[in-house]
């Protein structure tokens, strides 16, 4: 009960600091604070429980310490969250080439160049999620029969009047218009775009009529990115 009682005079001089705004000086405002409150009663707890049994000294030293570096570590961690997501973020984007790095305070979607030299995007079609590969040598967006299909489009009533050539050869494709399409968070409404028949297309493609609708596109070495 000890513990428990301690925890609870350290919450209230918690409390106090936060009036007092003392996580500032550890960079932390009142309202992050106050959130670590709860997390400062519990770890006295659970300490608590490793006293109250009996133990060696060393023990109870150890404990201690365990208890002192996990609190430690949240610390760290909860002050330095937002850089500990771009890490995340970053690291996802290399193990899965498709899957954008955003930065939304900037406005830009950062992808980086898949094993066979392409750049995979990750886009959504009318809601749905659609592989692509960026191509600035085409200049519409152009969607396999399937991923139209896929995006709510109604393919029987589509007319195949506009010749177009691919990796596969030449083939037809109909114009159609997209309500929606959001790459890395970057959204677009009524984009033209061109659907293939059956077998024309592998994969389809992230064209310009998308990219002339952001400020600018850069390509490096082995990253794109995308700026709204």
């Amino acid at each position: 009960m000890i513990f428990i009682g301690l925890a609870l005079v350290i919450a209230v001089g918690i409390a106090l600091m936060i009036n007092a705004d003392a996580g500032s000086l550890i960079g932390l405002s009142q309202v992050q604070t106050a959130q670590l409150v709860p997390l400062v009663v519990i770890l006295i707890v659970f300490a608590g429980g490793l006293f109250a049994r009996r133990h060696r000294a060393s023990e109870l030293v150890g404990g201690l310490l365990l208890w002192v570096g996990i609190f430690a570590i949240a610390m760290v961690s909860y002050a330095y969250r937002d850089e500990l997501m771009s890490v995340v973020g970053r690291v996802s984007s290399e193990m899965q080439p498709g899957v954008a790095l955003v930065d939304s305070d900037a406005g830009t979607a950062t992808f980086r160049r898949g094993i066979g030299g392409h750049f995979e995007v990750r886009a959504s079609l009318n809601g749905h999620s659609t592989p692509m590969v960026f191509d600035t040598g085409a200049s519409a967006v152009v969607l396999t029969i399937e991923d139209a299909a896929a995006a709510g489009i109604d393919t029987s009533t589509l007319r195949y009047l506009v010749p177009v050539s691919t990796a596969n050869g030449r083939g037809m494709a109909a114009r159609i218009t997209l309500d929606s399409i959001i790459v890395g968070g970057i959204e677009r409404r009524n984009i033209t775009a061109f659907v293939t028949e059956e077998g024309t297309l592998e994969t389809s493609l992230l064209g310009m009529t998308y990219l002339e609708t952001l400020s600018r596109y850069s390509v490096t070495q082995n990253s794109l990115e995308l700026i709204d």
